[in-house]
């Protein structure tokens, strides 16, 4: 740079000045670096007059940050694990529980909720699974109730009676036998009204996924899938068809799977919730299964003699080891935990029915629903094969 031009000399000085923030640096070393920088500037400014140099911003200095305006105490929440000892923690169990048809067939019009919170460890919100509520509601004859949940699928199985329910999808009548599920709208709200029933109020089978969003801490903001209604006659029809297919009597389980259009790549009843409708005719048994979702199982009808065994180990020969009995009870419902496996078994004269409500939509999604049939099991074991 020619000093014999003092006024563009320091006009230049100026303006490496500012391009290197030459005075923030306070670092004593750093300056002499600047320093020979402006000292070498004459290689990098003697440029030719027809081309424009380019506009340098000023940008206001800003203080160096004190070390008290960080939020340094997040550290406070931290907690580190040894992974071997840590991988797989262990939560409180899924408990083997479930509710009485008295619930629905007496009394005044209530909702009966099996919250098993206390027993899942849960302290924030009622819940029956990890992700899922059930509970009875009876609404006397002339009656309505009015029912509310923060949840992105709810599913209602008519145990008995007749009616119609006020939901944000719309309304919708109903009579025994029938089962309709609603996405979110409305807060959840829906008012539902009985008609008529011989036991003086209706009982209807309520299952929704709260506890999930309660987990999460959200709410429902979208509608991910149409209301559907199924009516007793097409459910019946549907089983008839698939019990005089050939081969019927030697599946694990003789029933249908409710689906919804907008799922039909995980044939569940909704994003998030699964359903069957399975038949177990007299004097037969549907040998063990098992799964990672929790099953919420509804006794539609069975005379005395039916009932499941339930268990999470299997012996070499396919029986479960040690099991839990639960007996069907025409309209009362019982809790199957997540990779228990579980047979079912009618020693009566009758055909029984049951229809489990499963968080297994949301299992499915994920690919991690995991159901196996014991047939398949005891074959790998035999092979000596590990799945």
């Amino acid at each position: 740079m020619n000093k014999a031009n003092p006024a563009l000399y320091a006009r230049k000085t100026q303006r490496l000045r500012s391009l290197f923030a030459f005075d923030s640096c306070r670092d004593g070393k750093a300056k002499q670096r600047l320093h020979r920088s402006v000292r070498m500037a004459p290689a990098l400014v003697a440029m030719p007059s027809s081309v424009p140099s380019a506009p340098v911003i000023l940008l206001e200095k800003t203080a160096a940050p004190q070390a008290a305006e960080f939020i340094n105490d997040w550290a406070e929440n931290t907690e580190i694990f040894e992974y071997a000892s840590a991988a797989n923690p262990v939560l409180k169990p899924v408990p083997v529980m479930g509710l009485q048809a008295k619930e629905h067939t007496s009394g005044p019009s209530r909702v009966v909720t099996l919250d098993l919170s206390k027993q899942l460890g849960i302290e924030e919100y009622a819940a029956t699974s990890p992700n899922l509520l059930a509970s009875f509601v009876r609404v006397c004859t002339g009656e309505t109730l009015e029912t509310t949940s923060s949840s992105t699928s709810q599913a209602f199985y008519v145990i008995h009676g007749k009616g119609y329910s006020s939901t944000p999808a719309g309304k919708v009548s109903w009579s025994a036998g029938d089962l309709f599920v609603i996405p979110a709208g409305g807060r959840g709200q829906c008012s539902h009204t009985c008609i008529e029933d011989e036991s003086g109020g209706a009982g209807l089978y309520w299952v929704n996924d709260a506890p999930l969003l309660s987990y999460l801490g959200v709410e429902p903001r979208v509608a991910r899938f149409e209301p559907a209604y199924f009516s007793k006659e097409k459910l019946l029809s549907a089983v008839e068809r698939v019990r005089h297919e050939p081969g019927a009597a030697h599946r694990n389980r003789l029933g249908i799977l409710l689906g919804n259009a907008k799922t039909a790549d995980t044939k569940t009843l909704t994003h998030t919730l699964w359903s069957l409708l399975n038949v177990l005719p007299a004097g037969d048994w549907q040998r063990p299964h098992r799964h990672n979702s929790v099953a919420l199982d509804l006794a539609v009808h069975a005379a005395p003699g039916a009932y499941t065994l339930m268990g999470p180990e299997l012996d070499e020969t396919g029986k479960i080891v040690n099991p839990v009995r639960c007996e069907w009870v025409t309209g009362s419902m019982f809790v199957t935990p997540p990779g228990w496996w579980h047979s079912h078994h009618n020693e009566s004269p009758e055909e029984a029915w049951v229809l489990p409500m499963q968080d297994a939509g949301l299992y499915t999604h994920q690919r991690t629903l995991d159901i196996r049939f014991v047939e398949d099991e005891v074959r790998r074991l035999k092979e000596m094969r590990i799945k």
